[in-house]
């Protein structure tokens, strides 16, 4: 999965932060989805790799509980972590027992399971019990 997220980060378009990552998601069927980060001069429209790769999915009809694992990589030094907002979309599409793999770009990484990296989410539930 490494070599796969090295070769499509240089797809990043990153021209403001200069900070390159990439995504995939791979689905409970095996099918996996791409995503890099696209920056643009509204910094705050920017789109994260993850959200691009789950975007991605569920423009091809996948949903929630369809998604298996999840594989960022920035090219840093340091292992890349999901920002979180992107977190919250984890929470959205994953099951809590679901892996979440961050790279740096030499391919040293760390596992966790969503429950892990996300311990208090923000939930449907707590939006219809507000």
């Amino acid at each position: 999965m490494k070599e796969n997220l090295k070769m499509i980060i240089k797809n990043s378009y990153a021209p403001y932060s200069n900070f390159n990552v990439a995504c995939i998601v791979k689905m409970n069927d095996g099918q996996e989805f791409l995503g890099v980060n696209v920056e643009n001069a509204s910094f705050k429209n920017g789109l994260c790799a993850e959200q691009v790769a789950i975007a991605s999915a569920i423009a091809e009809g996948y949903k929630n509980g369809d998604f298996a694992e999840i594989h960022i990589m920035g090219d840093s030094k340091k292992v890349s972590y999901p920002c979180f907002l992107c977190r919250q979309l984890l929470v959205e599409f994953f099951k809590p027992e679901s892996k979440v793999i961050c790279y740096n770009i030499n391919g040293k990484k760390e596992e966790f399971l969503v429950s892990e990296l996300c311990p208090h989410v923000y939930s449907l539930e707590e939006v219809k019990n507000g």
